[in-house]
């Protein structure tokens, strides 16, 4: 055990870790030093040299932020001397200030303004020092704040804060003398330059230096969750009156520390969008007058008059919520069983997509529920619950930073999942090793000390190669091995079936850069793999899930700290949409509908009968549409018509459909085909949970009233269920639904709102005195013989290749600056920093087809084509090119390819055969029409 080092501060005496700072130490006893460079978590710099103190048989002043305590230092803080030197320094920073501090936004909260009053400072020799500078121009350039280099002091905050937290580099010290400055790389505007606007800079700058576009200080503060990515960042949404002002990083919360990207910061302004539904809407037919009669008019044999086929006609009209919720209860009535299918969504609550699920399997009477896990993760489920016992993500988001080394592989994790990225770039400044697989060059591979650059769709050849390596050479952990795990001879032998050559040959990664990832990933633990959708959304995902599981049991780097397998999951709520049972063939908590001890276990406490046989996949749902067999579908919160693969066929197939009901906060690109829309509450009007992708459970709350006219999911869903005769619907509250969750679902039955009230609690979680699990596997695996499960995988090429007519292959990705399809599309801001689909393309092959940069090409593949502008780029391989989905004005997934996986019936996004051609618009001036030419 490490003992504390004892020193005495202004004749206290104090107590501090070793490795602790004279500043660390005095603050940790409430003694006051000042200071204006010194920023917790950041490395000090001692710039300012406001915190100079003095040490006892020491002749010189140091600096309190950098200088570490000693056992029987004697420091003194404040003296006359030490005020001297203070106050002339501060002079020094003023004189080169621009201090209107009545006008400042910042006036009340500056750190400088602050230590003028604390320490003061002499107008005559100010006024004698400040010499006379030319103002230099503000940078507005970015949407959400401010650049204004006339407020800067100097004092680096920002720059370590990109260089240290963000890991971007986008800004450091320019120039010499008196034209040092803080500037970009190349001196251009920060929209210009490869700031991601996370805004970290901004919420650490000390002075007004950088700003917030608009300074909006709330009255009230709701702690709650991001409603963006799996990362499930703990944020306060700042609120004046009925509107969300501001949000801010939890720094209590352990995933993300106070930390914050561009989406969670300033993405929130899509809560008051113009865009925002505010009332039902039904579709009305000939006669329009039947809306004003009532809306539960009949046609033949009973039933409600529905949609024709092929094309909806007919306008919206706004109804009120009782014609609504009666409208849909009496027409669903008519489409039990297995012609009526649901889409759930992941942007949910966790009760909202529990009682969804309810609706359909114990009202509707059929399985044909499912969600966009299945577009993304429907492997991980599959594959790493037959290797491993469960398809969730095996460690702690604050583990990574711990590890010693570290394989990422299919995820573009800064752009993606920000603040785990940032974990990343943290490990490796304190050493980690990082090996990164990847087709294109992201951020992470810039940093990385192996890279491999494998052609898409041959993740197995390079996993198994890997795997070769690492037993050849002795490297697996025989003990961990011996005692834990089952199948590695038939695994052997299956990845002794290659070699390096073969696997060099088809990767395109030498038989050296595979050698060396495999060394270091083996040899220097722990080491921990993550991993996306770039290797999930594939037509062999599952085969590639289950690969990356055998590299992790054969090197017995699962089951520990800082170890595991770590899918990085999507979407806020995606893993709480599975654990709550939004899938075909499981009820909440992964039990199977087939499991009649289970089943009876759900009808028991529903009250009903339930369909044995597990329903139709999100994939096989469309396909059902479109042959007749599935007529009605209720969606909530999900756009298909713009992420599904093959969107064309998608809307077809929604054309099939007699009825479609879609409940969400905007009317999407699908929620305009429907025939009944119903406007949802977002996250900030109402309570619940999200779980996030380490398994943590955290609370949603109430942070402002509905807009307009709008409720929340859960109480549309109830309504709907009651109106329909349901019994077990009688909830007034998202707490009273998690009490029924916990009752039946195994891992949350320890999980009640007090207890997850401050930081959530990581499932499974059995009982009320569990305290939850922060990793997997600990003792053994939760496979039937509880030991872990090696597969033999065989490489198989994608569903799609080039050819002739199709010579280049499109893979799919997410923007930094948004999310899906929709939330992010209704920030302003977001819309500016990336406003349009970019099709990113090497310039080897920009070259080959006469392509500019910035001009609009035309993109095809064998199912449709769509327009977009150029990036030319070496980010991009030849032969690649790369696209986003966000785009409604570019629908990226109409090119894309419908052909699945045949285990997790996921579509293969990530490589789709296309060609690309020139689109010039030579204009009314080439031809001279209008000119008098023509």
């Amino acid at each position: 055990m490490i003992n504390d080092i004892s020193l005495t501060i202004n004749g206290i005496e104090v107590k501090a870790p070793q490795g602790a700072t004279i500043l660390e130490a005095a603050r940790g006893a409430g003694i006051y030093i000042p200071t204006l460079c010194y920023c917790p978590g950041l490395t000090s710099e001692g710039t300012c040299r406001i915190c100079l103190v003095k040490i006892e048989n020491k002749k010189k002043l140091h600096p309190a932020c950098r200088t570490p305590v000693e056992e029987g230092m004697v420091v003194i803080t404040d003296d006359a001397e030490i005020e001297r030197v203070r106050r002339v320094t501060l002079e020094l920073i003023l004189s080169d200030h621009d201090f209107n501090c009545l006008l400042c936004p910042k006036s009340g909260r500056c750190r400088l303004q602050e230590l003028v009053n604390r320490i003061g400072f002499d107008e005559r020799r100010l006024n004698r020092l400040n010499r006379v500078a030319k103002e230099l121009p503000v940078d507005t350039s970015n949407p959400f704040f401010d650049f204004n280099p006339n407020k800067c002091i100097q004092c680096g905050i920002c720059i370590r804060t990109c260089h240290e937290i963000v890991g971007v580099h986008a800004i450091d010290m320019g120039y010499r003398g008196y034209d040092l400055k803080v500037t970009t790389f190349g001196d251009k505007p920060f929209k210009e330059s490869v700031c991601v606007s996370c805004g970290e800079c901004v919420e650490r700058c000390p002075v007004a230096a950088l700003i917030p576009k608009k300074v909006e200080y709330p009255t009230r503060e709701v702690k709650t969750t991001c409603v963006y990515c799996g990362v499930g960042c703990g944020l306060y949404l700042g609120v004046r009156g009925n509107n969300i002002v501001k949000a801010r990083g939890d720094s209590e919360n352990p995933v993300n520390r106070g930390e914050l990207c561009v989406r969670g910061r300033f993405g929130y302004k899509f809560i008051h969008s113009r865009d925002r539904l505010s009332s039902p809407l039904v579709r009305a037919y000939d006669p329009l007058e039947r809306i004003a009669h009532g809306i539960d008019e009949t046609g033949e044999g009973g039933k409600p008059v529905i949609a024709p086929l092929v094309k909806r006609e007919g306008k919206f009209v706004e109804v009120n919520w009782d014609q609504a919720i009666r409208y849909v209860a009496s027409t669903l009535v008519h489409y039990k069983g297995d012609q009526f299918a649901a889409i759930s969504s992941a942007k949910c609550t966790n009760e909202e997509n529990y009682l969804f699920q309810k609706l359909v399997r114990a009202v509707m009477g059929t399985n044909n529920i499912d969600h966009c896990a299945r577009l993304c993760h429907s492997p991980t489920l599959i594959g790493l619950a037959a290797s491993l016992g469960s398809g969730a993500m095996t460690n702690a988001i604050s583990e990574i930073g711990k590890a010693a080394s570290i394989f990422v592989i299919g995820s573009n994790t800064t752009a993606t999942h920000p603040i785990i990225g940032r974990d990343i770039n943290r490990a490796v400044q304190k050493g980690a090793k990082l090996i990164v697989a990847d087709p294109r060059e992201t951020m992470l591979c810039r940093i990385a000390d192996v890279w491999l650059r494998h052609h898409p769709g041959t993740d197995v050849a390079l996993l198994n190669a890997m795997a070769r390596v690492i037993i050849e050479e002795g490297l697996l952990d025989a003990s961990f091995i011996e005692e834990r795990c089952e199948g590695l001879e038939a695994f052997e032998a299956s990845v002794m079936e290659w070699d390096l050559s073969r696997a060099e040959e088809v990767t395109g990664v030498t038989a050296r850069e595979i050698a060396e990832a495999a060394r270091i990933y083996a040899s220097i633990s722990p080491a921990t793999i993550l991993y996306a959708m770039g290797i999930t959304q594939h037509s062999h995902g599952t085969d590639n899930v289950k690969a990356v599981a055998n590299l992790a049991l054969l090197t017995g780097n699962i089951g520990k700290p800082s170890t595991g397998v770590n899918p990085l999951r999507g979407q806020n709520n995606v893993q709480g949409a599975c654990d709550m049972g939004a899938l075909p063939d499981v009820f909440p908590g992964y039990q199977k509908v087939e499991d009649s001890k289970i089943r009876k276990k759900f009808e028991k406490a529903w009250g009903c009968q339930l369909n044995p046989s597990p329903g139709l996949t999100l994939t096989e749902l469309f396909e059902a549409a479109y042959a007749g067999k599935v007529k009605a579908l209720y969606l909530m919160g999900e756009n298909p018509v713009l992420t599904e693969a093959d969107t064309n066929f998608t809307e077809e197939a929604i054309s099939h459909l007699e009825l479609l009901v879609v409940q969400d906060i905007f009317l999407t690109e699908t929620a305009q085909l429907a025939d009944v829309v119903l406007p949802a509450a977002s996250f900030a009007e109402k309570e619940g949970t999200f779980t996030n992708t380490e398994r943590r459970v955290q609370r949603v709350r109430k942070a402002i009233e509905p807009v307009g006219n709008t409720r929340p999911d859960w109480m549309i869903i109830r309504d709907i269920a009651q109106n329909m005769g349901a019994r077990g619907f009688d909830f007034n509250s998202p707490e009273e639904i998690m009490e029924e969750i916990r009752t039946l679902t195994p891992s949350y039955a320890g999980i009640t709102y007090e207890r997850i009230d401050a930081v959530g609690l990581q499932w499974p979680c059995p009982d009320t005195e569990h305290p939850g699990t922060s990793y997997l596997y600990a003792e053994k695996f939760n496979t039937p013989s509880g030991r872990g499960q090696f597969t033999p995988i065989s490489y198989s090429p994608p569903a799609e290749v080039t050819s002739h007519e199709y010579p280049l292959i499109l893979t799919t990705r997410r923007s930094i600056f948004h999310f899906h399809s929709t939330l992010s599309r209704k920030v302003a801001g977001l819309n500016v920093l990336r406003g349009e689909e970019q099709v990113e393309i090497n310039p080897v092959d920009a070259a080959a087809l006469e392509i500019e940069d910035g001009e609009t090409v035309k993109v095809m593949s064998r199912r449709g084509t769509v327009r977009a502008k150029a990036k030319i780029s070496k980010i991009t391989p030849p032969g690649l090119v790369s696209m986003t989905f966000h785009y409604t004005e570019t629908r990226t997934n109409v090119l894309t390819n419908r052909a699945f996986d045949p285990v997790a019936k996921i579509p293969e996004f990530k490589v789709c055969a296309v060609k690309i051609e020139r689109e010039i618009d030579y204009g009314a001036e080439y031809w001279g029409w209008g000119t008098g030419k023509d």
